[in-house]
């Protein structure tokens, strides 16, 4: 997610009769700690909109968010712009409602007579919005619908809005629960590095005293030093081993790798998405010339990881286009590449689309976790992930596996 900007400390005057100074700074706060403000255009957002316009028969629809001086919009259709001054929102008097907004003649309200989208364009007349709400009842903002002429909405459609709603807060929710999942992941992992590189340096000591120890020892002596040495040597190790695990897989439990050959992982995957390539007439093929191909891994999260990329893949090639996977062994790596004739990523934000929600096009199905999944498997996994790409010329992905 983009990162938010800080909630001010005194919240800006909401038309009408504004929200308690307390409640705004609170409401303001938890906006911010969404960290949806200011991210791109994404399809599931992009969905709601489009459903709201078509369920309400309007040729605008918003997934508005009310911040301290402006409302900016994660999702819009019929505005073209992301984000307008908060003095000429309708939405900002929305959030003062218990849970619905709807305005059947905006020239017919006092609150919104005079307002320069009225009176100038577009020309609004119509608007009804459904509010966002935390689960402790802060109002965030709106799914709403605007139109040029006055209007109202019918009991279906209301409840259709109040559902998208739900459906916008469930996904705001999912984003946080997952940024709070991965800061907790990462605490619990700089704890135990620190706490294992404290605890190693004593362990270091005694085997040290060990040593110096066995200088004079008698026969007995030495075999309990022996004994003692043998201890504390599987404590220092342990203790390597979760530092290691700490470390170097992000604070998950590291999976147990052993020697598999991945062909046949490969061509389960490959087989599963044939369907799906052959519906756009997509040439899906599995080039391997050389098997086994082995490598240290566990199948179950290549599995995975492949599905992923392979699905990527397919989404993003044009039709009659071709997904090529194959594998192949050299300098100790096992490589599996995924290349297809699809339509490439901008070579200066391939990073970027490897995070959470990211999109290479929002027009697109799924929620935009297939690489963010990649690269936290690839992790686990012990794995490298190249990727070469260019707009228009199609991407080729490499995984470089242990060698077995």
């Amino acid at each position: 997610m983009a990162e938010s900007r800080t909630a001010p400390e005194t919240a800006l005057h909401l038309p009408a009769d504004k929200l308690p100074a307390h409640t705004e700074r609170r409401r303001l706060a938890s906006l911010h700690a969404y960290g949806i403000l200011d991210t791109p255009v994404e399809a599931v957002f992009e969905d709601i909109t489009r459903i709201a316009s078509a369920v309400c028969q309007t040729p605008i629809s918003v997934v508005n968010l009310v911040d301290a001086e402006r409302q900016w919009f994660k999702s819009e259709i019929g505005l073209g712009v992301r984000e307008t001054p908060l003095d000429t929102s309708i939405c900002a008097h929305a959030i003062l409602e218990h849970d619905f907004l709807e305005v059947p003649d905006t020239t017919q309200d006092a609150r919104f007579a005079a307002n320069p989208l009225v009176t100038g364009e577009p020309g609004l007349r119509f608007y009804a919005g459904a509010l966002l709400k935390t689960p402790d009842g802060l109002p965030l903002g709106t799914v709403c619908v605007l139109d040029t002429q006055p209007r109202t909405l019918d009991p279906q459609q209301i409840d259709t809005l109040r559902a998208l709603a739900r459906q916008v807060m469930a996904q705001l929710e999912l984003r946080r629960l997952l940024a709070e999942a991965h800061a907790v992941s990462e605490h619990r992992a700089r704890v135990l590095a620190s706490a294992g590189h404290d605890l190693k340096t004593p362990l270091r000591a005694a085997l040290y005293a060990i040593n110096r120890a066995r200088t004079d020892a008698s026969p007995e002596q030495l075999e309990r030093l022996d004994t003692a040495e043998h201890e504390l040597a599987a404590i220092h190790r342990t203790f390597g081993d979760l530092v290691a695990s700490a470390t170097g897989r992000g604070g998950f439990v590291p999976p147990s790798l052993a020697e598999v050959d991945v062909v046949p992982v490969v061509e389960q995957v490959a087989a599963s998405w044939r369907r799906a390539a052959g519906r756009k007439r997509i040439d899906l093929q599995v080039r391997i010339d050389a098997a086994p191909c082995t490598a240290r891994t566990e199948p179950h999260l290549l599995e995975t990881l492949l599905g992923n990329l392979i699905s990527n893949a397919v989404k993003y090639t044009p039709e009659d286009g071709r997904v090529d996977i194959s594998c192949d062994q050299a300098d100790g790596r096992t490589a599996i590449v995924v290349a297809d004739t699809g339509v490439g990523m901008d070579p200066a934000h391939v990073e970027g689309y490897f995070d959470a929600f990211a999109q290479g096009d929002a027009r697109t199905d799924g929620l935009g976790i297939g690489l963010w999944i990649v690269r936290q498997t690839a992790q686990a996994l012990g794995a490298d992930i190249d990727v070469v790409s260019a707009l228009g010329e199609g991407t080729r992905v490499t995984v470089r596996l242990p060698d077995a």
